[in-house]
């Protein structure tokens, strides 16, 4: 059972996210470091009249955790979590841009939850749903919101927040010389597997050298810092070439985004993410993102033009789908 408490409404400092306190937590607000490691519950909701729940981690019996800068999935949680005391139970409202790539995470939950391997489904893109470019997740309840995309309410209780030594985790025996020294061997090997079309494994092993790089970032926007932050955003757009092959679109749009929030000028980050917006149909954005590639990088005009004839193609043929469905529609 959730108890509730005291409500008080706050707007977090995030656009897109509104936080109601339902249960006061406990001491100061906790040491949320690169790497720590935090256990809560949460449950999530729809914003209809009936709050229909999706997830609940409390009916499957097990709390949830994610790794502070590990690139979860669902990068929002994050930051739900780091405004959070102990022993506090929160609710928080978080629009659709922050929601897209739920869908996945929950089936990837679910798939665990029902003991199954969370990476071996089958990806279904015929008829209408090809139309779409839309692919079953094999829940009825989460193809139909990541056919659609809505504001979500999570419910959340923050349980447990450890420091990186103080649970067991392999990345932590390295000293900061031996992360520095592992990155390139990381990279290296993520670029094989990538060759091989072992997407999976090379996103792993770019999430590792991500994850060493960050724990060496001390002090943001000094020449050391972001020198490491160039050597994180080209790892992230390895992992986010990964996420193309896997078609995890809306994965994609959010960290591409993320980078171009932080950095306008990075080429690559428009280019994969018009790649990403044209899977999904969103078609003037992707234009928008092929437009700013031409702006500040003419040399690649070809692969520009390359990818706004497949786009519109690809329209053309989703608009004859539509055109002979209603025919069919019609008898």
């Amino acid at each position: 059972m959730w108890t509730v408490g005291m409500d008080v409404s706050l707007l977090l400092n995030v656009e897109g996210v509104k936080k109601t306190i339902l249960h006061g937590g406990t001491g100061e607000l906790p040491s949320f470091i690169t790497g720590s490691r935090v256990t809560f519950h949460f449950r999530t909701m729809k914003c209809d009249d009936e709050r229909t729940v999706i997830d609940d981690s409390k009916q499957v019996g097990q709390p949830m955790s994610i790794i502070i800068g590990n690139m979860f999935k669902l990068e929002v949680w994050e930051t739900l979590l780091t405004s959070m005391r102990l022993g506090e139970v929160a609710e928080f409202w978080c629009d659709t841009i922050h929601t897209g790539v739920y869908p996945m995470l929950s089936r990837s939950l679910r798939q665990v939850a029902e003991g199954k391997d969370p990476t071996s489904w089958h990806v279904h893109t015929c008829g209408l749903a090809n139309m779409f470019a839309y692919h079953t997740l094999g829940y009825e309840d989460l193809d139909e919101l990541q056919k659609e995309p809505q504001p979500l309410v999570f419910l959340i209780e923050l349980l447990q927040v450890e420091a990186p030594n103080e649970y067991q985790r392999e990345t932590w025996n390295l000293n900061n010389e031996e992360r520095m020294q592992a990155v390139p061997l990381l990279h290296g090997e993520g670029n094989r597997l990538y060759k091989l079309g072992r997407y999976d494994q090379a996103a792993t092993k770019y999430q590792e050298a991500i994850v060493c790089l960050r724990n060496l970032q001390t002090k943001p926007w000094e020449v050391e810092w972001l020198k490491l932050e160039k050597m994180i955003n080209t790892l992230i757009l390895n992992y986010c070439q990964c996420l193309l092959k896997k078609e995890e679109y809306y994965e994609v749009l959010e960290h591409t985004s993320d980078i171009l929030r932080h950095h306008p000028g990075i080429v690559k980050a428009y280019y994969m993410r018009a790649r990403a917006h044209a899977e999904v149909w969103n078609a003037e954005e992707a234009k928008a993102d092929l437009e700013k590639v031409l702006e500040l990088e003419p040399s690649m005009r070809k692969a520009v033009l390359r990818e706004l004839r497949l786009l519109e193609s690809r329209l053309a043929d989703k608009q004859e789908e539509e055109r002979q469905r209603c025919r069919s529609m019609l008898g």
